[in-house]
């Protein structure tokens, strides 16, 4: 398994720690690694195995290696492998909420417990934005590519994301400046460079398909 860092995150670091938000960054770093754990383990119980491990500003990331197998066994207009990146994106959201479960049943100071609950309660609602490659995304994308199809499934998801971040954006404009807090900048932020990174891969697939599309018509 192939093992990356993205260097951006000592920038990160630098800019909590500045602002003296480095507790809260460093404890929603370790439960976003426990979170990608709960990743890990679904994807090898599904039989994947993992590819990459990476290491971002805001979080880490997983991915595993492809099947022939799980392609061939179809489901609608989909096949059994956007089945299984379902279950593994819903495993990290679900990972973060036992964690809150536990925290609510074990003895810990206050602070510490609600500390707990609002890391990892950040961690659920980011994760599960409808933006893609987050794993609400994944979950939308998938269960779109079972119905649609994978074309139209990528297209849906696609203006899906930026609708959602234009939403997110206009949002978050008027709470930064309301309580001046560059957490909630760096987050909009991020969220803009994961969705321009995947529009683009998007747009290199969707110039593909129009081209086989055509060469279809031709025949």
């Amino acid at each position: 398994m192939r093992f990356r860092i993205d260097l951006k995150i000592f920038l990160f670091i630098f800019l909590f720690y500045f602002t003296k938000q480095i507790e809260i960054y460093a404890m929603i770093m370790f439960f976003a690694i426990l979170h990608e754990l709960g990743h890990l383990l679904a994807g090898i119980l599904l039989g994947m195995k993992p590819e990459k491990l990476e290491i971002m500003p805001y979080g880490v990331s997983i991915s595993f290696k492809l099947t022939p197998t799980d392609y061939n066994k179809k489901i609608k207009c989909g096949n059994q492998l956007e089945l299984k990146k379902i279950l593994v994106a819903l495993a990290g959201p679900f990972t973060n909420i036992i964690i809150m479960i536990m925290a609510c049943h074990i003895k810990i100071d206050i602070f510490g417990g609600l500390m707990i609950l609002y890391s990892n309660l950040l961690l659920i609602l980011f994760n599960l934005l409808p933006i893609y490659p987050l794993d609400g995304g994944r979950v939308i994308k998938g269960i779109l590519h079972i119905f649609f199809g994978k074309i139209r499934a990528e297209k849906y998801t696609n203006v899906l994301s930026f609708v959602t971040l234009m939403v997110i954006t206009f949002i978050a404009s008027i709470v930064i400046y309301q309580v001046e807090n560059i957490a909630i900048f760096l987050i909009v932020l991020i969220l803009w460079g994961i969705f321009i990174k995947e529009d683009r891969q998007y747009e290199k697939r969707n110039k593909i398909y129009q081209l086989l599309e055509k060469s279809i018509e031709i025949k």
